[in-house]
């Protein structure tokens, strides 16, 4: 099984949190991190523009992109937003079966992670999954 990490930039961090929640909730995302402040600077219709956005990061099945792509900019307010998928390599196997077991199936059908896997990290008041 392969991962990726979406990367998606926002308008506002009100957006960013919008789409966070609902790439977890509807189990597109095991996880989403937020990054509520950056300043951009881009090219747009022939002119180099710049804003203040937000960036989130989506953790996810690689097959799963398609249909995070498409949640993605139907929630989205900019007409071509930035979503791009960075293939994860390598990494810490227990995160990723994590990520594997908290996002659908292809099929939909979702195994649980056992409580003994989720169990924190010390200094963390969040499973530290993240």
């Amino acid at each position: 099984m392969t991962f990726d990490f979406v990367y998606v930039t926002a308008a506002s961090p009100e957006q960013a949190h919008e789409i966070g929640r609902k790439l977890v909730e509807e189990r597109l995302a095991a996880c989403v991190n937020i990054f509520e402040a950056m300043r951009s600077y881009y090219w747009w219709q022939g002119r180099i523009e710049q804003a203040n956005e937000a960036v989130l990061i989506a953790k996810t099945r690689s097959n799963l992109v398609p249909a995070v792509i498409k949640r993605v900019k139907a929630l989205h307010s900019y007409s071509c937003p930035c979503v791009v998928a960075l293939r994860v390599g390598k990494g810490n196997p227990d995160f990723l079966e994590w990520i594997a077991a908290e996002t659908k199936r292809v099929a939909g059908v979702r195994k649980s992670v056992p409580q003994r896997k989720r169990a924190g990290r010390s200094g963390s008041r969040r499973s530290g999954r993240k």
